[in-house]
């Protein structure tokens, strides 16, 4: 990436849409939730799923890692009623999986020093049935699994450069 741009287009659907009181679309993630700083998950909200939801999905996925799109957080199996996240909290019902380093549950940015600002990428999928997701799922996994299969999904898009 070679500066701000992001040429990734996705609104929210039927009124769905992902927010986060620690941070704005497109802005800056406070380090208090980055590796370098607490390492814990912010907290997001999101308006009512479409109806028919049975079960939401959340993934929040670095696009620009070095290696390849890096996975920092994958929970599934989230309660369509629950209305958010708190801070460092995993959702109602939900079930973390394995991210790129192992871990069951949320890392924190920590793109490589002097690397332009990483897109960490927090999508929120409403889901009509329960869809199995492996495990160690990469993020293209994630997609290829639940893209065709969602009712709605929606982006929060935050930014973090050390």
């Amino acid at each position: 990436m070679t500066g701000m741009e992001d040429t990734y287009e996705n609104p929210a659907q039927d009124g769905f849409h992902l927010r986060s009181p620690a941070f704005d679309d497109r802005a800056p993630i406070p380090p208090r939730f980055s590796a370098d700083g607490g390492n814990v998950s912010p907290p997001l909200s999101w308006t009512r799923p479409p109806p028919g939801t049975q079960e939401l999905a959340l993934l929040c996925e670095d696009p620009d890692a070095p290696a390849g799109t890096y996975v920092h957080w994958l929970v599934t199996d989230i309660d369509p009623g629950a209305r958010g996240i708190a801070e460092g909290e995993l959702p109602a019902g939900g079930r973390a999986h394995a991210n790129t380093m192992g871990d069951h549950g949320w890392d924190g940015p920590r793109p490589p020093v002097g690397d332009p600002a990483h897109r960490y990428r927090f999508r929120l999928y409403a889901l009509p049935f329960h869809i199995p997701i492996p495990d160690h799922a990469s993020a293209s996994e994630v997609h290829r699994a639940l893209e065709d299969e969602r009712l709605a999904e929606s982006t929060l898009t935050g930014l973090y450069q050390r």
